[in-house]
């Protein structure tokens, strides 16, 4: 799988969360419980998510986490910048610290279209869409995020 095991739990918590009423708040351990995930763990990842204002974050007997406004607005390529930070977008595959149009390294020319591609499929998957999906009983929140990378199944299923 592309992205980390992070990104792929924040996807998942952020579905779940947009599958659910608006403004209301979610505890953590229903949403771990739900992925099948630690909620120490997932704990970590809302609170990231807070921090780059994609949730809201309460404290106490009604604390919870529940989705911004406009929170089905947001697509994939915006969580995975949170969790990823900016390489999936501007580093070299290889690693190497100079890696350009200007100054390729060996790969970049065949890797620089396929990063564009995933970059464009990400963007292109709303949570709006992905919940509306598990909602409608056409898939398990435990298909996505791998399903949603891949553009031939979702088509076929579609």
């Amino acid at each position: 799988m592309i992205l980390s095991r992070t990104s792929q739990y924040a996807i998942q918590a952020l579905i779940y969360m947009a599958t659910q009423p608006s403004g209301v708040a979610i505890l953590n351990r229903t949403i771990a419980e739900k992925l099948g995930v630690s909620p120490t763990y997932l704990a970590k990842i809302l609170q990231n998510l807070c921090r780059f204002n994609l949730l809201y974050s309460f404290r106490g007997n009604q604390g919870g986490f529940c989705l911004r406004e406009e929170g089905e607005k947001i697509n994939l390529l915006q969580i995975v910048l949170v969790t990823e930070g900016s390489g999936i977008k501007e580093e070299c595959v290889l690693g190497f610290k100079v890696c350009s149009d200007k100054k390729p390294c060996l790969m970049h020319t065949q890797w620089s279209p396929t990063r564009k591609e995933i970059v464009k499929l990400l963007q292109s998957q709303s949570l709006e869409f992905l919940a509306s999906e598990v909602l409608s009983g056409k898939y398990q929140l435990s298909d996505l995020p791998a399903l949603a990378l891949d553009k031939k199944k979702l088509q076929a299923r579609a």
